[in-house]
């Protein structure tokens, strides 16, 4: 943040300190959190809604106190999202947002005629009165299931598109077999979709075979999603608008309409689809000899999913019989990856949340979810395809959006020395590191309980990948060129890069060249922002369904690892839902404590330590908010 900002106040309590956001807002990645402290001047305190020019401190990691300089004009009434309830007779509004605090009076006739329960769009009125702050709905999203409701609330606060155009709709409707032509005739081949067993849509398929001198021939097979999906087309606009889909417990929202994501664009066991395929040639250790791209015409011999692919790989019995297709695709996996720990790659092994629903629709469970050998195997076809495309349009100098990984930035990097020091791990301070460097730290603790510990702090050096026209390689990946080309269904850059392929190589229809340097330049970083807003969606979804799933918890205890450190508190993840919670300074110690400037370590006033982040410990649940999808618990 810069020392004089523009803020726009989401609250103000009791107090008289509101919270606050940069103006414009950021996305949720990058947003850091404002204090404003209260102004004792003479005039009309702050409030919520105002835009205010800003003095700011920073006085912790993301952390930042401001002090008000001038209230500037509103541009705008404020949007909030919220939960619509009926108390005295009057409408009110319960904002879904955690930071803001406040509840909004919505008259009668301000309310659309919404019901207790309902989630709402509302429209902050302007003025102040006594009493609650003043709003108008203006948009009615529905209720449903606890699940359903979490998901329909990070839709609404993160403005995600979810209802397609009637033309959109009608151009997927019309869409029909794509002809042969003079597509390669791949049906023979005896590809296979590997995918969760919930996927409903199929957009890459695989198939490899031994080759005599020990290597491979591979073969990666991605839906032709540029045959139905046209430059400037009004399919091609919502797309580019949508960015990706976004993916809940309960739902998705497709980047395409079903007619395409679950019809001609998905790779159906025995039904004839068009595909953009490479066929690639590696060597016994997994480097890539060759490779050429064709459109072409596939039929999936089998549609399998991670389950039983890793079962085979266990010796256990494949499904449908097919133990021989499995069998190689794992030996040409076994050098692929050979290849990449050769290329000392970044391999965090930081387990996801999985959400399983009853058969009513409730939350069965909540775990945290570990790869298997049967995801690494497809991760790596799909690497493999990725490098092709980038090293394709390279080489014939076409229009390419790159998937980008910046190396670490050296002042992430000092912020955790120490917590890698405490683990009598350590990385060269000064010049430039490479990945190797932090490959190798994650081998020393593979397997022990500090690896995940270990592997976050080295994940909160890293900078974000992102889409950019111009390639400065992955960092991450230990490649000096990578694209995204194996998921045109729902990620609009992979799209980009088939059409650029198609016209690069003569394949055909569809092709394009990105409509020149600055179109593609500024879907590139649209296409980024699309992606870090799917992810906060996403992420704050989990967090209300984590919510949901303890809520009759309370007072129960938890193993916990401390993953923030903040004037506010201890930011805590507990270790059996992957939840994160927050414990209070008052839910630690009643004496005054003190956090470091880098957010590491809080101690007493006497400057003995009290906690650090990677510490393990064990919490309370105290307090949980399934409307917020917040968690607050104190020391066990």
């Amino acid at each position: 943040m810069p020392p004089v900002a523009v803020l726009e106040v989401l609250d103000v309590d009791e107090d008289g300190v509101a919270m606050a956001r940069p103006s414009p807002a950021t996305d949720d990645e990058t947003r850091p959190r404002i204090r404003v402290l209260p102004d004792n001047r003479a005039g009309p305190a702050i409030a919520a809604g105002d835009r205010i020019l800003a003095r700011i401190e920073k006085v912790g990691p993301d952390a930042y106190e401001a002090r008000a300089m001038r209230r500037l004009p509103r541009e705008t009434n404020r949007t909030v999202v919220g939960i619509y309830r009926r108390v005295g007779g009057r409408g009110r509004l319960d904002p879904t947002d955690r930071r803001i605090r406040t509840a909004y009076a919505i008259d009668n006739r301000d309310s659309m005629g919404a019901r207790p329960g309902e989630i709402v769009r509302a429209e902050a009125r302007p003025g102040r009165r006594p009493g609650l702050p003043r709003a108008r709905v203006t948009e009615r999203l529905g209720r449903g299931s606890p699940v359903a409701t979490a998901s329909l609330i990070a839709i609404a606060e993160h403005d995600i598109p979810d209802r397609f155009p009637d033309e959109a709709l009608a151009e997927a409707e019309a869409a029909a077999a794509a002809p042969p032509g003079e597509r390669e005739d791949l049906r023979d081949i005896p590809l296979v979709t590997v995918d969760d067993e919930s996927a409903r849509d199929f957009d890459d398929a695989v198939w490899a075979e031994a080759d005599p001198d020990g290597g491979f021939r591979l073969i990666v097979a991605i839906a032709d999603v540029a045959w139905y999906v046209r430059p400037g087309s009004a399919l091609d606009d919502e797309a580019r608008e949508r960015g990706n889909s976004v993916y809940f417990p309960d739902r998705v929202v497709p980047m395409l309409p079903e007619a395409l994501s679950n019809g001609w664009c998905s790779l159906k066991p025995g039904e004839d689809r068009p595909c953009l395929a490479v066929h690639l040639r590696i060597d016994p250790e997994g480097r890539k000899r060759g490779h050429r791209f064709v459109r072409g015409l596939m039929r999936s011999a089998a549609r399998l999913t991670y389950g039983g692919v890793q079962a085979a790989i266990d010796g256990k019995r494949a499904p449908g019989g097919s133990e021989a297709p499995i069998e190689a695709l794992h030996r040409a996996f076994l050098a692929l990856n050979e290849a990449r720990r050769a290329r000392g790659t970044l391999d965090l092994e930081i387990p996801e949340r999985r959400v399983s629903l009853a058969d009513d629709g409730s939350i069965a469970r909540i775990e945290r979810h570990r790869t298997l050998d049967a995801h690494r195997l497809i991760e790596e076809f799909m690497i493999a395809a990725n490098v092709a495309a980038a090293e394709t349009l390279e080489e014939k100098r076409a229009p390419c959006v790159y998937r980008v990984h910046d190396s670490p930035d050296p002042k992430k990097i000092e912020a955790q020395h120490e917590i890698l020091e405490s683990f009598g791990l350590s990385l060269p301070r000064g010049g430039a590191l490479r990945v190797g460097h932090f490959s190798r730290l994650l081998d020393r603790v593979a397997g022990t309980p500090e690896a995940e510990q270990v592997g976050e702090a080295i994940l909160r050096t890293q900078a974000q990948a992102v889409y950019d026209i111009a390639n400065i390689g992955h960092f991450g990946l230990a490649l000096r060129r990578y694209a995204h080309f194996t998921s045109p269904i729902r990620r609009y850059a992979d799209l980009v890069v088939h059409r650029s392929l198609i016209a690069a190589c003569g394949l055909g229809e569809g092709g394009s060249d990105g409509g020149g340097r600055e179109r593609a330049e500024a879907t590139a970083a649209h296409v980024s922002s699309t992606e870090r807003r799917a992810a906060a969606a996403e992420r704050d979804a989990m967090d209300r369904l984590c919510a949901i799933f303890l809520a009759d918890r309370v007072g129960g205890e938890f193993a916990a690892t401390i993953a923030g450190i903040t004037r506010a508190g201890l930011f805590v993840r507990l270790e059996e839902t992957g939840a994160s919670a927050l414990v209070p300074m008052s839910g630690i110690r009643a004496e005054p404590l003190r956090v470091d400037a880098r957010g590491i370590r809080l101690t007493d006033r006497r400057g003995r330590s009290v906690a650090r982040l990677g510490d393990a410990l064990q919490v309370r649940l105290d307090e949980v908010s399934t409307r917020t999808g917040s968690l607050v618990c104190s020391i066990a």
